[in-house]
């Protein structure tokens, strides 16, 4: 199994699949590199592991700056995603693998294996309208399409987190199931904390650092209790704390899940892994989308319209406003978080495999 290195959501959302199928007797090996790399074997220690480059895509400092550099770097993607495959292929000889689950890697579909590839963009958004889009998901899908089957991280029906993302008017070739919301976390019983802030810094830079900057000019001045969670697994740097204001570059998985259930509010981008797990614990959040990221972007908006989530632009942050906004925002209980067809979806697929 093997999670793309676009923000640690790809691998965190692994996470739940990779105890499915532990719970099936399934040897699994994962394969990674980066922080990737460092979160899954802080929780898998046991587990055997490939190392397996990213697409290392670098991301500017605007929003305009960021569509232009994923562009111009479009070969260097597809030279990573025929690497990939080339590498698989050799894997595959070496190890004599059963079956491949990709997130989002497209290089990873194999001839005479079973392989699924897990997305929630289906439809890729543009910023430059609805033909782009049409463009940009027949190329997806010419990639998709490679694969066995696909799954899709969201519920099925017209109640959903990732509105026309995860729902396009036209699906891929390949079978599409829909496994429910992925979250490794749980609702533990632990009592919230009144006014108490968690705020996950994540994503790619200079965008994080970015963000992370307007934070600590302006928590300092907070008058109740923070924490702050820097995504960054393995980093030796380390902002200093307070009393009440505590920094950490990463958290296992098990205090990250304390530390969301204590939490009033929840602070963090609109990447899709991060409202899954705030979904699942259905706890008040600010969504702050990273600038150019257009999936991050109609997410926030899509759920805001649907009073799901509240959110605002990293451009007009303030902690004190964005507060006092959530404060009147009418948060809305959905019952997604419910929704949970990985055992059936895991459980169908290893059997195919076996019948293979």
């Amino acid at each position: 199994m093997a999670p793309l290195d676009w923000g640690l959501g790809h691998a965190t959302r692994c996470i739940p699949i990779i105890f499915e199928l532990l719970r099936l007797n399934c040897e699994v090996w994962l394969a990674a590199a980066g922080a990737q790399e460092t979160l899954l074997k802080q929780e898998f220690p046991g587990l055997p592991f490939l190392h397996l480059p990213g697409y290392n895509v670098k991301y500017g400092r605007s929003a305009m700056g960021m569509l232009w550099n994923i562009f111009i770097q479009s070969p260097k993607i597809l030279r990573a995603i025929r690497y990939e495959n080339k590498w698989l292929k050799k894997i595959v000889k070496e190890q004599e693998f059963d079956a491949v689950i990709s997130d989002n890697r497209y290089g990873l579909y194999h001839e005479n294996l079973p392989c699924v590839f897990i997305t929630h963009q289906l439809t890729i958004k543009s910023p430059w309208g609805k033909w782009p889009e049409r463009w940009i998901q027949k190329r997806n899908y010419s990639y998709i399409n490679r694969f066995t089957e696909c799954w899709v991280p969201d519920a099925a029906g017209e109640l959903n987190l990732a509105g026309d993302l995860s729902h396009p008017s036209k699906e891929p070739l390949i079978p599409v199931h829909y496994t429910g919301p992925l979250s490794r976390f749980i609702k533990t019983g632990i009592p919230g904390i009144k006014d108490h802030l968690l705020i996950l810094l994540s994503g790619p830079e200079p965008q994080r650092s970015i963000f992370e900057n307007k934070i600590i000019k302006e928590i300092a001045h907070y008058p109740a209790t923070a924490t702050i969670v820097r995504g960054l697994p393995g980093a030796l740097n380390l902002v200093p704390s307070s009393n009440s204001i505590k920094f950490y570059n990463h958290l296992t998985a098990e205090e990250l899940n304390n530390e969301m259930n204590q939490a009033e509010y929840i602070i963090g981008r609109s990447g899709y892994s991060t409202i899954m797990d705030i979904i699942k614990l259905q706890k008040k959040s600010i969504l702050v989308p990273t600038p150019g990221q257009t999936e991050q972007e109609y997410l926030a908006k899509y759920l805001q319209g649907k009073k799901i989530l509240a959110s605002i632009s990293q451009n007009s942050f303030s902690l004190l406003s964005a507060l006092q906004s959530a404060k009147l925002f009418p948060y809305t209980t959905t019952g997604i978080e419910k929704e949970n067809n990985l055992q059936q979806v895991v459980s169908r697929f290893v059997q195919s495999v076996l019948k293979h």
